[in-house]
């Protein structure tokens, strides 16, 4: 064995700020002190490494000095309180509308994961494998997100299984908020055109007419400044995904991604000064 030493590339108030949530989590459980293998703080930065590395998690309970059950236990306890501190989807919209935003952007995207044996209904009335994405060709969980016009993102939903199409999640979870904030905010929502039909305050580029008719110079202009607005909705996903490697490819049951992408989002608002 060769022992080194590295050192993680995270600001220390964010192990703090983690560490505070665990504490918390504890005197609520009323856990006994000193009974736990790691302290509050050890428990975060043993969380955070594997947001940040993506690392096996029984590596990375060995380098810990606790049992391979333990660090999945304690990791699972550290998504949970940590997602639960994500923002509530109205409030964020006020919070955008707050900060002097015209507009957010929604967008979509799977997160690859291990795979899950459930199987659905497919619209053809086939058995299909329902946390498989025909299109992207892999397992995984549709999430969708609201971002800020700049890209960062504000808030994400619960996962539903990848072969959802973006749309359906989005009913489910999120249009019903963008219709209250382009009503009572004046808060419209840009997406690209995989949302038509999402209804009203939610706007898409106008599609090519069925005869092939070329659309007039004002509608392609909207639609090439919609585009132009609305991509940016992947900003928010890459600063994700960048940031914290373990959503490359979530090691877990697809079920859990949302959770864990919540408690990504939590991170992420700290270290850009959004969250205390």
């Amino acid at each position: 064995m060769i022992a080194c030493r590295a050192i993680l590339d995270v600001p220390h108030a964010l192990a703090h700020y983690l560490g505070r949530l665990l504490h918390a989590e504890r005197r609520e459980r009323r856990t006994p002190r000193h009974s736990r293998a790691l302290t509050c703080f050890g428990q975060a930065v043993f969380a955070l490494r594997w947001f940040r590395e993506s690392r096996d998690v029984p590596a990375l309970a060995r380098d810990h000095g606790i049992s391979r059950a333990t660090g999945y236990r304690y990791l699972a306890e550290v998504i949970d309180v940590v997602a639960a501190q994500a923002p509530d989807l109205h409030e964020a919209l006020r919070t955008a509308k707050a900060d002097g935003a015209t507009h957010v952007v929604l967008d979509g995207k799977l997160f690859a994961s291990d795979r899950l044996g459930e199987q659905t209904t497919s619209v053809r009335g086939e058995q299909i494998d329902a946390w498989y994405s025909g299109k992207a060709r892999e397992h995984g969980g549709n999430i969708q997100a609201v971002m800020a016009p700049d890209g960062f993102p504000l808030w994400v939903s619960d996962v539903m299984p990848s072969s959802v199409h973006d749309l359906t999640t989005a009913r489910g979870h999120v249009l019903g908020a963008l219709y209250w904030a382009a009503s009572q905010l004046d808060l419209p929502t840009l997406v690209d055109s995989g949302y038509d039909g999402a209804g009203i305050g939610v706007l898409t580029p106008v599609k090519q007419p069925a005869n092939k008719r070329a659309l007039d110079v004002d509608t392609r202009t909207y639609n090439a400044l919609l585009r132009s607005l609305s991509c940016l909705g992947e900003r928010g996903f890459a600063l994700l995904t960048g940031r914290w490697r373990s959503l490359r490819h979530i090691t877990a049951s697809p079920r859990k991604i949302g959770d864990i992408v919540k408690a990504a989002l939590v991170l992420t608002h700290f270290e850009h000064g959004r969250l205390t």
